[in-house]
């Protein structure tokens, strides 16, 4: 006879009860703790089956902790269904999960017949891009301590009911998250909910292609079978199976995916997916086979790459963004995932065909706002393709802060009129950039600004101003560099655009950190951090002090680094600076949390306040900064202030 616990009829009425009321929040804790590595609508369809199935059967033995899952105890119910909606996530491809985990194959959803899920954009996606890269019981505990309000003892002993490695670790793991609290406030928003979805339908003629591929293929099958039992597989010499993306249809043009032109005014993921097929050679198969065929296999054919980008072929059919025919030259526009591909050639005649591919992780209405289609042979100007949710196109001199704004032409299918770029080489007397409007279909009132740097996605610009007050007050996000003060901010720094060129950023920002007054009567200088943020997630930064008069100075710089960014929000940065009247000094300064500075070294001095000043007394060495931060802590320098990193 068996003497284990089982669960009772009310026991399990009760989890049902607990399991609707709480229904959201359970979807978000599977969503989330779900493999980052799985597409969005695989994992709401995964967390929707772990809820649905973490139900509790009549008369099924209890794992552990039977006075958990009690009808007398009150989050016994809440703590049952919890534990099991954990466990299927931890575990998405159930008993198989080894097995399929081995064979490099991913756990597989409910399987919904020709539509395409997602939650919205802005919502709990954001959660999601703050865990990446965290282990599943990582991704857990984050969601248990921080919105669901357990305490680290209970989220670690939940944890251990369903099955965690190490649930003590992950709960520590968590908490050293960089996450402020800010972005908490954020995630506890009611949009951030994995139970809202948003639904599409896939291509309805491609799936009617599909469908009867699918039942010639059925008959070829048979026919071959038959063949192969009455006479055995060909032998001989040279008989491989046939493989790779030709063979499997991919770089068919007929399987080519097309976005219907209204599809970026009703969908909540305004992005390069939202963009429809456009130009006048979209129906030009011999242009768009030729385009297929060089992808996926150059020759002698010039390819070129942005940094951690591959050209490989597509797995599956890309999508077409455009194809026409621009300045006696035909060019095609493909999106494969994450990747932008260009091809071009000669419109008559023969020459060089190029293929050009481009990152674009993550693109949203601004990095997904334009792409660059062609260049005159001199380099001084550029046609771009943009976005179908841009209202209006202008462009201005970044340099020229008090200019205003020019308008540029743009075509019915969204190309521009040709638009002076950045020089490449020589002095840089200008740096046009373009200011572009998104339609009030999907916000109202927004502008913003981007630069090209040589790249088939121009960098998106922007600025955050100093801090309102002290150290206790919220930071500042950043903002659209269209407004006086931005613009006055960039005007300084735009020809250092140039340093970031052949590289693949998505976004660069000016922060003015800190301001104050120079020694011997040198006025007001602001200091402000650049941040050239790639699309691979590293960011490369540059520390300037911009006096009222002369020109800007540079104090420190990093590579691949989290400084003066969302996940980088404390700074402290100094260098040897000589005054207008000839003598030196060492000049530092500290973002808003900061409230004191300490330096050793070649200088030894301290100062209460964000920014420090002190007469540099000759003697020659390194200097040590050290910030001390308004709530406990410390802060090193970006760079030490006699040249060595501390």
């Amino acid at each position: 006879m068996s003497t284990s616990q089982r669960f009772g009829s009310a026991a399990v009425e009760h989890a049902e009860a607990v399991l609707v009321e709480q229904y959201p929040r359970l979807v978000r804790l599977a969503y989330l703790t779900l493999p980052d590595s799985l597409g969005r609508h695989t994992r709401v369809l995964l967390a929707h089956k772990a809820v649905q199935r973490a139900l509790p059967r009549s008369g099924s033995p209890v794992a552990s902790a039977p006075a958990e899952g009690s009808a007398g105890d009150p989050d016994g119910p809440l703590t049952l269904v919890r534990a099991r909606v954990l466990r299927a996530a931890l575990t998405p491809a159930g008993p198989a999960a080894l097995v399929r985990a081995r064979a490099g194959w991913p756990p597989v959803p409910p399987f919904v017949w020709g539509l395409r899920l997602w939650p919205p954009a802005g919502g709990i996606d954001e959660a999601a891009r703050t865990l990446a890269g965290a282990s599943a019981p990582v991704r857990a505990a984050f969601v248990l301590h921080h919105l669901d309000d357990l305490a680290e003892d209970e989220a670690v002993r939940l944890l251990a009911r369903a099955g965690a490695a190490d649930p003590a670790g992950a709960v520590q793991d968590a908490l050293a998250l960089p996450v402020g609290e800010p972005l908490l406030l954020a995630l506890r928003r009611p949009e951030f909910d994995a139970s809202v979805v948003s639904a599409r339908p896939t291509d309805l003629l491609r799936r009617r292609r599909r469908a009867r591929a699918a039942w010639a293929a059925l008959a070829t099958l048979a026919v071959t079978l038959t063949a192969l039992s009455l006479h055995g597989p060909p032998q001989g010499p040279g008989m491989r199976p046939t493989a790779g993306p030709a063979a499997s249809g991919v770089l068919d043009p007929a399987r080519l995916e097309r976005v219907p032109a209204e599809a970026w005014a009703d969908t909540a993921r305004v992005d390069f997916t939202a963009w429809p097929a456009r130009g006048g050679r979209t129906g030009d198969r011999d242009l768009l086979a030729r385009a297929l065929r060089v992808w996926a296999a150059p020759g002698t054919n010039p390819v070129t790459t942005t940094p951690r980008t591959t050209a490989d072929p597509p797995a599956r059919p890309p999508q077409l963004l455009y194809a026409g025919e621009l300045d006696g030259r035909a060019v095609v526009l493909l999106r494969d995932g994450d990747r932008i591909v260009r091809y071009a050639e000669p419109a008559t005649g023969s020459g060089a065909r190029t293929l050009d591919v481009a990152r674009t992780d993550e693109a949203g209405v601004t990095t997904a706002a334009a792409l660059s289609l062609s260049r005159d042979p001199g380099g001084a100007a550029a046609r771009y393709l943009l976005a179908p949710w841009i209202a209006r196109a202008a462009t201005r001199d970044l340099q020229r802060p008090g200019d205003p704004a020019r308008p540029l032409a743009v075509a019915a299918d969204g190309v521009t009129a040709p638009a002076a770029v950045p020089p490449a080489t020589g002095p840089c007397a200008s740096w046009p950039v373009l200011e572009l409007t998104s339609s009030t279909r999907i916000v109202e009132k927004h502008s913003f600004v981007l630069a090209d740097l040589g790249a088939l996605s121009p960098v998106h610009l922007t600025y955050t101003p100093l801090p309102d007050g002290p150290g206790a007050a919220p930071a500042r996000q950043p903002r659209e560099a269209t407004g006086p003060e931005a613009r006055a901010a960039w005007a300084p720094q735009a020809c250092r655009l140039g340093e970031l060129r052949g590289g693949a950023y998505r976004a660069v920002n000016v922060w003015d950190f800190a301001a104050g007054q120079l020694p011997d009567g040198g006025g007001r200088a602001v200091w402000s951090c650049t941040r050239a943020s790639g699309w691979a997630g590293p960011g490369d930064v540059l520390v300037r002090l911009r006096p009222e008069s002369g020109a800007p100075q540079d104090v420190a710089s990093a590579r691949s680094t989290a400084a003066c960014g969302r996940f980088g929000q404390h700074l402290l940065a100094g260098f040897r600076w000589r005054s207008p009247a000839g003598r030196w000094y060492l000049l530092a300064a500290g973002s808003r949390q900061v409230t004191g500075i300490t330096a050793t070294g070649a200088v030894r001095a301290e100062a209460a306040t964000r920014t420090l000043a002190a007469p540099w007394s000759g003697a020659d060495g390194p200097v040590t900064l050290t910030g001390t931060l308004a709530g406990g802590g410390t802060l090193s320098a970006l760079d030490g202030a006699g040249g060595g990193r501390d």
